[in-house]
């Protein structure tokens, strides 16, 4: 009987505003390669656009990348945005009920409005207009279309400003900085891949 001894990795990253969510180089853009050090056999869930800032999880467990990315698991990422104006009830539940993106309409999701949560700074800071008011919105998803949050908060009228993945499942951004990083622990590790319906090893 054969066993498995490769050693898994699985670390929580604070991706920042302007980073690639990549470990190769690309046009001079700073990318996880420049944070760490990292294995080098491990690989980003998640992944997040430039402007996007915001939980990663870097992992080489192949069954954990699978479950996390492939939509038809449906696993919850949870998201703060920032937009412009201030979403009534009809807008919210619009992004509820889904909205058409990409000639598609997105799946069901949860949208609420939130008190100014206390982010760090950008490190480029947002584009105010001093006549319009912003706030803040908590969307969970369970699928991954290019760029949807934003597409998702422009077809409602409130353009996105600033957005932070602040949760893959229950894995969340616990109390760190943008550019940090930590290995989960055991019982996370554990939790993770009991809500991706994997067996323990």
């Amino acid at each position: 009987m054969s066993h498995d001894r490769r050693r898994y990795h699985y670390i929580r990253f604070y991706k920042p505003f302007g980073v690639l969510s990549q470990f190769t180089p690309e046009h001079g853009h700073l990318t996880l390669k420049d944070f760490g050090p990292f294995p080098q056999d491990v690989y980003p869930v998640g992944r997040l656009d430039l402007e996007s800032e915001g939980l990663i999880l870097l992992t080489n467990d192949n069954a954990v990348k699978h479950r996390a990315s492939d939509p038809k698991f449906e696993h919850p990422r949870t998201y703060c945005v920032q937009v412009e104006r201030i979403p009534d009830a009809a807008a919210l539940e619009t992004l509820r009920s889904g909205v058409i993106v990409g000639g598609r309409r997105t799946k069901t999701a949860e949208a609420r409005l939130l008190e100014e949560p206390h982010f760090p700074p950008r490190s480029v800071p947002i584009r105010f207009r001093k006549t319009v008011p912003t706030a803040w919105i908590e969307i969970i998803l369970r699928e991954g279309r290019y760029h949807q949050v934003r597409k998702m908060t422009a077809a409602v009228g409130h353009p996105t400003l600033r957005l932070i993945r602040t949760a893959i499942g229950n894995l969340g951004l616990c109390d760190l900085q943008p550019g940090e990083s930590r290995a989960l622990s055991n019982s996370e590790i554990a939790l993770l891949r009991s809500s991706l319906g994997i067996r323990p090893r």
